[in-house]
């Protein structure tokens, strides 16, 4: 049972979990103080222009100024209808002070500004429109099949302008179009106002701003599959209320209001699962471990067995690991929402055919992901590249910091190395001319090791430079900070000298960085709460047919036509049918188990051997056999299929024809005429089953009643009715001599 999961207990966070009964899948989370800025849309002012890089620089009412590329310049932006755009030089398209509107496409990353855009796109609940790329258009790359086929017809009956492009999100499939043309109207409305805002200031300002946390999870997860919407917080709960009563009514009923004791996120059990993605390493469920390593140019995941040994091998455990971390790198990267390179260094696997294993378990784990995904093949080196899309700015980046004390490297040295380090620099500053006194601040340790261990290297250094080193402990530093402070002679003034102890310097007190900024002023935009005018329309889904009852569609016709012949019938005539038919379906059904009998290898040489001419076996069968009856052999319901007319021709025309074609061999050089055997078998025994019918006159009455039922429209009624008249139209007895001349036109067409 897929649930989402809504905390908003503690104002300064917003998390937002999708659960699949207690497994966590997806995670978000949003902080009021910083409020993500993809995909808002601002009006900027261009202020420089750099043609080494075909790019400009835009401010838009923020410290650092956006990053606009020349690929990211529509037409509409420079009032150009050159289809030749992208072959312009940038100074011809734009220039310092123009004025633009431009959307959010990556968020700003350490010293990197905002990438910007001018080909903006406006997210629905079922399309996404984008109203100056009309070349731009489609549908979701997640829909398949007949859907795809049906969307398009839908797609076909929108009113979209020209100079705009349209895409239908997965949320779209299936609806009608008045539901799509619902939402294209509401993001028409949308892209008015948004216009309409831009041109009644001058200054840089934000337009429009995306929603957050909450309506964004609605809008982009919220499917059919998912049976519950839990929210802790009654002004969280009236929130999504309102939206799904505008936007999505058919879930209206799916939001409900918690209030139990325990915490949300504790009843379902996935804050342990949510720790899991601020942690490098993380367990896999056999004992194995992934390490994940953050650097600049990319992010490695490493594949550890550890204490996986329950293969009964080496490549056994290896693969089993593999699979399982295949998995888990998959719905680590969805948790922590990582986008950018990454490498992954699989446990080393020989066989080539487990290798694609891992590859196939990896595509298929990423298949549920909204980010546009990339993967390559596992390397000699055991190595997959891979890249996914960066929709958002990653948990790390959001929650985390810094570390002071290592500066991000995750390592620092130990106290013999940076003991030994401050020893040569206290050197290097003593060899300065003028230098009168060289103070090293050190950490306790550091300075402990110095005073004792390398004391005799201090003692080298002051004679044979003349220059005193003073080595002060501070308990306010730790490893590997330090501070040397050198004094010149002419600093000296003379005075009694004070004393080492009271040089310590005091711990210092200013806040850290992060503290010393100003909290960020929230923007406000100039189109709040912008909703439809009108909910959404609710259509009464039809269900819709399974694979079979289409395919079943296909190979015999329609069955409204059925239905339509069955309602012309009178009810004498359906009573009359019910006995039959029920038979004809035992029938149907004990010809199915022979066919699938008749499948595998074993029965198939039987058949092959049974079909096979003999000639003295031939012979024997042209005897007369008297009284004695031909046994009933079974046959392919193809080869039981009876003609209109089974016998009309005598036996000369029959022996002349036959002797006149040319012998017919079926693709295994053998004569395909002894097959018929059993069809003059089967005749035979519809003609004794006739005589018996015609005898008893309750049973030749349904069976006259049959034939006079209309023409049915599909293969398997018109199989039904020809095998009706049958009975109905041979003869009640046929003589012996006819059954004999009969078995030997056959056994002259086995010959032949």
């Amino acid at each position: 049972m897929k649930r989402m999961l809504i905390n908003a207990t503690q104002p300064e966070e917003l998390r937002v979990a999708l659960v699949d009964g207690q497994k966590l899948y997806d995670f978000d989370i949003e902080h009021p103080s910083q409020e993500q800025k993809k995909s808002n849309i601002y009006k900027g002012i261009i202020t420089r222009i750099e043609p080494s890089l075909e790019a400009a620089f835009v401010n838009y009412g923020v410290d650092k100024h956006g990053f606009l590329p020349l690929k990211e310049v529509s037409p509409t932006a420079v009032n150009s209808d050159d289809p030749n755009l992208s072959r312009a030089k940038i100074k011809e398209l734009l220039k310092e002070g123009q004025e633009v509107i431009v959307q959010i496409e990556k968020e700003e990353r350490g010293n990197k500004g905002a990438a910007l855009t001018t080909y903006i796109s406006l997210a629905g609940t079922y399309l996404v429109l984008m109203p100056n790329n009309p070349k731009a258009g489609g549908i979701s790359r997640r829909i398949e099949g007949e859907t795809r086929n049906e969307l398009r017809d839908a797609m076909a009956g929108l009113e979209v302008p020209e100079d705009m492009g349209l895409i239908v999100r997965t949320a779209g499939c299936g609806k009608s179009t008045e539901e799509l043309q619902w939402d294209l109207n509401y993001l028409l409305q949308l892209w008015e106002a948004i216009d309409r805002s831009s041109k009644e200031q001058n200054n840089p300002f934000l337009i429009f701003q995306e929603s957050n946390v909450i309506i964004r999870a609605l809008r982009d997860h919220l499917r059919a599959d998912i049976d519950e919407i839990l929210i802790d917080k009654e002004s969280s709960f009236k929130l999504v209320h309102t939206f799904l009563k505008q936007v999505m009514p058919h879930y209206l009923n799916k939001a409900k209001l918690y209030s139990d004791d325990v915490p949300l996120f504790n009843r379902y059990q996935i804050e342990s699962q949510i720790e899991t993605a601020y942690s490098r390493e993380v367990a896999l469920p056999s004992g194995g471990e992934l390490v994940i390593d953050h650097t600049e140019a990319l992010t490695s995941i490493d594949i550890n067995s550890a204490r996986a040994t329950k293969g009964s091998d080496i490549e056994e455990t290896a693969l089993n690991t593999n699979l399982e971390a295949a998995d888990e790198v998959a719905r680590q990267l969805r948790l922590r929402d990582l986008g950018g390179l990454f490498v992954i260094d699989f446990i080393d696997m020989l066989a080539n055919k487990n290798q694609r294993a891992v590859e196939n378990r990896l595509r298929d784990a990423l298949k549920i992901d909204r980010a546009r995904v990339q993967t390559s093949r596992i390397s000699r080196f055991g190595l997959l590249e891979m890249s996914r899309q960066r929709l958002r700015p990653s948990l790390g980046d959001t929650t985390q910091l810094t570390c002071p004390r290592c500066n991000g490297q995750g390592e620092i040295r130990n106290v013999e190395s940076v003991a030994l380090s401050v020893l040569r620099i206290l050197e290097e500053e003593a060899m300065k001319s003028g230098t009168e006194k060289v103070i090293a601040h050190l950490p306790i340790e550091c300075a402990t090791f110095l005073l004792n261990e390398k004391r005799p290297s201090i003692d080298q250094i002051e004679s044979r430079l003349k220059v005193r080193i003073i080595v002060l402990p501070s308990k306010h530093l730790e490893t590997p900070a330090y501070d040397i402070e050198r004094i010149k002679s002419k600093d000296d003034d003379g005075s009694a000298e004070i004393a080492s102890y009271t040089q310590i310097k005091a711990e210092e007190t200013n806040a850290p960085d992060f503290a010393k900024k100003t909290a960020p002023k929230s923007e406000q935009a100039a189109i709040k709460e912008f909703l439809p005018d009108a909910p959404a329309p609710v259509q009464n889904k039809k269900n819709s047919a399974s694979l079979i009852s289409r395919f079943w569609d296909k190979l015999v016709g329609s069955s409204s036509a059925e239905s339509e012949t069955t309602a012309s019938e009178s009810p004498s005539q359906k009573n009359l049918s019910e006995p039959t038919e029920k038979a004809n379906t035992e029938k149907n059904n004990s010809n199915n188990n022979n066919r699938r009998n008749s499948n595998n290898r074993r029965n198939r040489n039987r058949n092959t051997n049974r079909d096979r001419p003999n000639t003295q076996n031939n012979k024997q069968n042209n005897k007369p056999q008297g009284n004695k009856k031909t046994p009933n052999t079974e046959s392919s319901p193809a080869q039981q299929e009876p003609t209109t007319k089974p016998v009309e021709k005598n036996a000369t025309e029959t022996d002349s024809k036959a002797k006149s074609q040319p012998k017919k061999q079926n693709r295994r050089g053998y004569n395909r005429n002894s097959r018929t055997i059993n069809g003059s078998v089967q005749a035979k025994k519809n003609n004794e089953n006739t005589q018996q019918n015609t005898a008893n006159p309750n049973t030749a009455n349904k069976t006259v009643e049959l034939t006079n039922q209309p023409e049915p429209q599909s293969y398997a009624a018109n199989y039904q009715k020809n095998f009706s008249s049958i009975k109905a139209s041979e003869s009640p007895a046929p003589e012996p001599e006819a059954t004999t001349t009969k078995k030997a036109v056959v056994t002259d067409k086995s010959e032949d």
